[in-house]
């Protein structure tokens, strides 16, 4: 016997008009189209297959006396759900939440979003800041995210740093057709996956996200908020080259991380404004590292470092031949996959989980 075609689009169980219509509805505030089956013998027949099962509450207890298998995402929705016997069948069906609207229609709004542009995978959101100026944040933050589209993973990079020049520019990518964050600062609320990727830059495999050349110096934190909340959705890496001054928009992105990165050369003077940049910081990440940056006139190591400023320590980088070479001719950073720079990023990527261990270099 067959097994059912996967849908790609959830399913509508209804046939209360009025509640099939709000349900479209919604269904296209999340740019998503719905499939409808109008009594509970066409339900049966697709509800393994799809994404989303939304149950009117007009159907519940025929679904309930068809007795579906038990499966995950099953809503049931209605305008009035006070009654018991409505409760009653949602737990025969196996339904995970039973919703009133209007009172819940952001709420279904996410839900169907998720159901399409898959809920259960999350990115990795790195955020990558300089201990001093000058430190190669942006370097290694361009590096992480090429290194990552390198080895297959959907890998999106953030210029979060509006004073940063455009980190397009490490990229090459400045000619590459596609919105800016001038296009997207009015942005709030959610944000489709998949509109956001298609509508910004891509260099070969990388999507970014930079800067024009205009003079808006400010992101709203409403919208790094839905930019990272869309970002994060159904990619592998997200990576954020920060500001060292935290403004709305940065203490946003760092709320918001997997992991924060606090790029130091391995100097006295940086150390010690690296100190003011780790304060800061610590207050609003859960998770800061340290990656150290050679070479150090006095001797100081990673170590050293890492102690000195009360931080683990994710790695260190020793000099690349050529580097500031090859990023003035706009040569993507990491992008040969070779030298202290790439096997840096595949190490960073291997601890984050982005990549496995074996991938990585890093011992299982």
């Amino acid at each position: 016997m067959s097994r059912p075609v996967p849908s790609v689009r959830p399913i509508a169980v209804t046939a209360d008009d009025r509640l099939l219509d709000d349900l479209i509805r919604l269904a296209a505030a999340s740019g998503v189209s719905l499939d409808v089956a109008p009594d509970a013998g066409m339900a049966r027949r697709a509800w393994a297959s799809a994404p989303l099962v939304i149950l009117g509450a007009d159907l519940v207890g025929d679904l309930a006396r068809a007795s579906p298998p038990r499966r995950h995402d099953v809503l049931v929705v209605g305008h009035a759900v006070d009654q018991r016997s409505l409760w009653e069948g949602a737990v025969e069906v196996g339904a995970e939440q039973v919703l009133q609207l209007p009172e819940a229609e952001q709420a279904l709004v996410h839900r169907i979003a998720d159901a399409v542009e898959g809920a259960g995978r999350e990115a990795i959101t790195v955020c990558v800041l300089g201990g001093r100026g000058g430190a190669g944040a942006s370097t290694l933050a361009a590096a992480l995210a090429v290194t990552a589209a390198r080895q297959g993973r959907g890998s999106l990079l953030v210029d979060g740093d509006p004073l940063g020049g455009g980190i397009e520019l490490v990229l090459g990518g400045e000619d590459c057709v596609g919105m800016r964050w001038p296009e997207l600062v009015a942005t709030e609320g959610r944000v489709s996956a998949g509109a956001l990727r298609s509508a910004l830059p891509r260099v070969e495999e990388l999507v970014v996200l930079s800067w024009d050349r205009g003079d808006l110096l400010t992101i709203p934190r409403a919208a790094m908020r839905a930019v990272l909340g869309a970002a994060g959705r159904g990619g592998d890496l997200v990576v954020v080259d920060l500001p060292r001054h935290v403004d709305e928009a940065t203490e946003e992105a760092l709320a918001l991380c997997t992991t924060a990165l606090l790029v130091v050369p391995a100097e006295v003077r940086a150390v010690a404004a690296a100190s003011r940049v780790r304060s800061a910081v610590t207050a609003i990440a859960s998770d800061l590292r340290v990656v150290v940056r050679g070479p150090s006139p006095a001797g100081l190591d990673g170590r050293v470092v890492s102690a000195a400023l009360e931080l683990p320590l994710a790695g260190e980088l020793d000099p690349e031949p050529r580097l500031d070479v090859m990023l003035e001719r706009g040569e993507a950073p990491a992008r040969r996959g070779k030298g202290p720079l790439a096997t840096l990023c595949l190490d960073l990527l291997g601890q984050l989980g982005v990549v496995a261990a074996r991938e990585s270099g890093t011992a299982a």
